[in-house]
């Protein structure tokens, strides 16, 4: 296991917990937990977690994004995509999807509320998983080669996403 999976766990546990919490009842994440221990006992919990840990609005709506980027761009890191005769880094795609999300809710293309925080907070989160856990740039390899454990654990990354979307 690479030494950089125990920040990957315990940045999407923290992240997993806000939305659980801290977020509308209708993200995807949400929608699962109520079907497994129902509303009432899922509104419960959120009470007495809300009661007893209050966040503030950047932790709640900034911070999870923020989580995601840096995991992501961790997973990115070994890889690039081949397009013709260039190579593409793949650790920047998290930054691009991120800013590309903020302005489609600028521009009302997707659900959501456009944030100059989230944007601020996703470039510090990518900047420190760009500046840590050097790799080699001669040991990178195509992710779209077939699947092993890391790249594995990078297209998963990326399917986090899902569980944030918000349901109509």
């Amino acid at each position: 296991m690479r030494r950089y999976y125990y920040f990957i766990i315990a940045s999407l546990l923290v992240s997993l917990f806000i939305y659980l919490f801290y977020r509308t009842e209708k993200t995807v994440v949400n929608e699962i937990a109520i079907r497994i221990i129902s509303f009432n006992s899922y509104v419960t919990v959120k009470k007495a977690i809300i009661r007893f840990l209050p966040l503030n609005e950047v932790v709640i709506y900034s911070l999870p994004e923020g989580l995601w980027v840096f995991c992501i761009t961790l997973t990115s890191k070994p890889y690039y995509i081949q397009y013709k005769f260039r190579q593409i880094n793949c650790v920047v795609i998290p930054l691009l999807f991120s800013v590309g999300l903020e302005m489609c809710q600028l521009l009302h293309f997707t659900n959501g509320r456009f944030d100059p925080i989230d944007i601020v907070v996703s470039l510090f989160f990518w900047l420190m998983a760009t500046l840590s856990f050097n790799e080699k740039s001669s040991d990178k390899q195509n992710i779209l080669t077939p699947l092993n454990r890391g790249r594995m654990v990078c297209f998963l990354n990326y399917g986090v996403v899902y569980l944030s979307h918000v349901l109509e």
